[in-house]
């Protein structure tokens, strides 16, 4: 199976936003942080989460998105098991590819509300991850104009198709998040 190196080759290729990319991996270090926690392979999981909106810049129409990127995936010989997940995150390929395991349910969880705590944790004022608290997160959620393009109904949806409270998963892909905070452009700045 191709390495992270190889996915992280891939996902840049083929995406050029930084914002799409530190989402990717915001998303791989909750899932690598879930991987652990359930005594997943960690590998599998993050490179899951790393790639699994590699197609979305070059193709945005969800009846496109993750079918390109399987096409990719199956192409260059990463498991079936992470295209399966990837499908599986975009509800338009549900009768196909529902989240019956694990592996998909995370990566749906998780895949939305890294979204929402990028944007609760940007919106401070030192733009830090670091200390931002659950019930900070919680209030921006019940704000309709802030980061609009997060889905409110997957971030319960994903916390209950994981099957854990969704204050615990925040707080878990918060500290998840944290770890890599400078990679994602979260570490904050001077004020």
């Amino acid at each position: 199976m191709p390495t992270r190196k190889d996915a992280y080759t891939l996902m840049t290729s083929h995406v050029q936003n930084i914002s799409l990319q530190r989402h990717m991996l915001s998303v791989e270090a909750a899932m690598r942080a879930y991987a652990r926690s359930y005594g997943e392979d960690e590998e599998l999981w993050g490179i899951t989460g790393l790639l699994h909106d590699c197609d979305y810049e070059e193709y945005p129409d969800l009846h496109q998105h993750t079918q390109v990127a399987a096409v990719w995936l199956g192409d260059a010989g990463y498991d079936k098991r992470i295209i399966y997940a990837i499908l599986a995150h975009n509800d338009l390929n549900l009768e196909t590819h529902p989240r019956t395991n694990l592996l998909s349910k995370a990566l749906y969880a998780c895949d939305e509300i890294t979204g929402m705590i990028t944007a609760t944790a940007l919106v401070r004022p030192d733009k830090r991850i670091h200390g931002l608290e659950v019930s900070s997160v919680r209030k921006k959620m019940k704000a309709k104009g802030f980061a609009a393009g997060v889905n409110r109904e997957d971030l319960v949806k994903g916390a209950e198709e994981l099957g854990v409270d969704l204050n615990e998963h925040i707080a878990f892909v918060i500290a998840a998040m944290s770890a890599v905070a400078e990679d994602l452009g979260l570490a904050g700045i001077a004020v």
